[in-house]
């Protein structure tokens, strides 16, 4: 179902996109409203699941994550019950950093990272294709990142 938003959320939206440190003190001044009704907006946004969660930002190499890959995993049967498995399995990894069913050739696109390269194939080695339900992966390592936005445009 979609959110009715007026103006004033879309510009909080906005505002806590770019930058979720903001007070709600910073946020009312430039929205134009007072701390109380902003906070109000703010919790009515989180309550409806608009707004899901606040993250810091870290940058993977300079914590050791040096190599980021896509991994696209198809099933040995694509039924209800592969596909919880699958889930239930990947939710195990914490090295998998998304998980996105799809259409195509694949049923599933995994985002993972690892220190480097040897700690990748172990975790592939030991991890993903033994789940049970693995028929086929294809791994593409990221060599460069040029747009990597957390920010959602807003219609």
């Amino acid at each position: 179902m979609k959110a009715k938003l007026d103006a004033t959320d879309r510009k909080i939206l906005e505002i806590l996109q770019s930058n979720s440190n903001i007070t709600n003190a910073q946020l009312a001044q430039e929205i134009g409203l007072s701390p109380a009704p902003t906070l109000e907006r703010v919790k009515k946004l989180e309550n409806s699941g608009i707004l899901k969660s606040y993250h810091a930002v870290v940058d993977m190499a300079s914590v050791g994550l040096g190599v980021c890959t896509f991994v696209t995993v198809s099933l040995k049967g694509h039924n209800k019950d592969n596909i919880a498995r699958f889930i239930s399995a990947i939710k195990q990894i914490d090295e998998v950093i998304e998980c996105h069913h799809v259409t195509g050739q694949a049923d599933f696109i995994l985002k993972i990272v690892a220190p480097d390269i040897p700690a990748y194939q172990n975790l592939m080695l030991e991890k993903v294709s033994n789940i049970e339900v693995v028929d086929n992966m294809q791994s593409t390592v990221i060599l460069s990142t040029f747009k990597d936005s957390k920010v959602v445009p807003l219609p």
